[in-house]
């Protein structure tokens, strides 16, 4: 068993699609700027919100302006971040389990620090030992120092934590950090693209996750 495990956020275990598309496309409406599909945001995020803007506005859009795309992005998402997202079904019980098997347990998350401490107090309530979104004084991932401040909060080490994603930036976060990675297929990247992108243990369901950490 694993004694520690290190959960990304959107996609693994919060289904943030909805909103995220929403508020984006709100956002550039509001500068004139053409909307995405679904689809398209699915496969744009996982890369922190700034990023997600840069890559949402038209290519050679002034940075001042994407700056002002961002800020507004998040003024607008702030409110509206929880108006449709909600827990996969069986993780809640899932992360329940684990802890009652001793397993301790973090999200770090691209997300703003300031979404990811809202959303977890309304979906996850004293749930998680560690919770840690991006922040200015810390790199995104996959950059391994969210994981390494993870695993010293939870007081563990690369022997014994395991990490659990949706994207190909967990898989790099994951091996960044010298720690196993167990890859979710219900989230923002098919089966089939992780596996191009270094993925090695894919998980097809929330109750096979729990197991797998169990078993690690």
């Amino acid at each position: 068993m694993y004694a520690a495990a290190v959960f990304d956020l959107d996609g693994t275990i919060l289904d943030t699609l909805d909103d995220l598309q929403l508020a984006l496309n709100h956002t550039l409406d509001a500068h004139g700027f053409p909307p995405y599909t679904r689809a398209e945001v699915r496969a744009m995020v996982g890369n922190g919100l700034r990023r997600l803007m840069a890559d949402a506005c038209p290519e050679g859009t002034p940075q001042a302006e994407v700056d002002a795309v961002f800020e507004d992005f998040c003024a607008y998402y702030a409110d509206h971040c929880n108006d449709h997202t909600r827990p996969y079904a069986g993780v809640v019980a899932m992360v329940g389990r684990l802890r009652a098997a001793g397993v301790r347990c973090a999200v770090v998350s691209n997300k703003g620090d300031f979404a990811v401490c809202e959303l977890m107090d309304l979906h996850f309530p004293g749930v998680f030992d560690f919770v840690l979104g991006q922040r200015d004084d810390i790199p995104r991932k996959p950059d391994p120092d969210m994981v390494y401040a993870a695993m010293a909060a939870l007081e563990a080490d690369q022997s014994n934590s395991v990490y659990v994603g949706d994207s190909e930036v967990d898989v790099a976060t994951a091996a960044n950090a010298g720690i196993p990675c167990l890859s979710v297929t219900w989230g923002f990247r098919d089966p089939e693209w992780l596996s191009a992108h270094g993925a090695t243990e894919l998980v097809d369901s929330v109750g096979g996750l729990g197991d797998a950490i169990l078993a690690g």
